[in-house]
């Protein structure tokens, strides 16, 4: 996953995004809530469509009979983790500021001030690694290409688990993915002193 050489990257990308003003700390710690709401949100919107997509009385109950919400599944939990990534950051006073590539930043900014600095667990950053590719699986090259960082994943095989894979793999990474993002959600909130919402 992380290996010497691509942690030594993100360190010198960081370093350069910090001198392009990119990302940029000691700010005031602002939005902290807002990405807070955002990564709760994402987790029930996830936690919601799974279910949706699993019970049929359910999906009989809301008119959505046969509904197959399991790629909306992997994404917001991808976004939940993301934005519970941005909420961390928010609160050390660190911020993002780009118009493109925020989720390559974000990512590089969570492994530069929270990995390498042992404040997070490696079994957390590879929670969010994992999110990332499974997203960039089932929501193809195009969405991927907003998600996913270019130099980790273009080398990475891109198995194409919409025309490929069946259902039930389908639904197996969707819970999987739920399963992720509520696990990495609720370890980032404990370093943060924020365990509700």
């Amino acid at each position: 996953m992380l290996d010497d050489k691509k942690l030594k990257e993100i360190e010198r990308r960081t370093r350069k995004f910090m001198s392009e003003g990119s990302i940029k700390t000691n700010q005031r710690k602002e939005h902290v809530d807002f990405f807070l709401t955002n990564a709760h949100n994402s987790i029930a919107t996830a936690q919601a469509l799974y279910d949706l997509s699993t019970n049929n009385d359910f999906q009989m109950y809301t008119g959505h009979i046969g509904l197959n919400s399991f790629l909306w599944v992997v994404n917001a939990g991808y976004y939940a983790m993301f934005y519970m990534t941005r909420a961390l950051l928010a609160s050390e006073g660190i911020k993002i500021i780009a118009d493109k590539s925020v989720h390559s930043l974000t990512f590089d900014a969570l492994v530069n001030f929270f990995y390498l600095n042992n404040k997070l667990k490696k079994r957390l950053i590879e929670s969010f690694i994992d999110a990332q590719e499974d997203a960039s699986e089932i929501l193809g090259q195009e969405m991927a290409d907003d998600l996913v960082r270019q130099f980790y994943w273009e080398k990475k095989k891109r198995a194409s688990l919409t025309y490929e894979t069946g259902e039930l793999a389908i639904q197996s990474k969707a819970l999987t993915s739920l399963t992720r993002a509520k696990a990495f959600n609720q370890e980032l909130r404990k370093i943060m002193g924020h365990v509700s919402l």
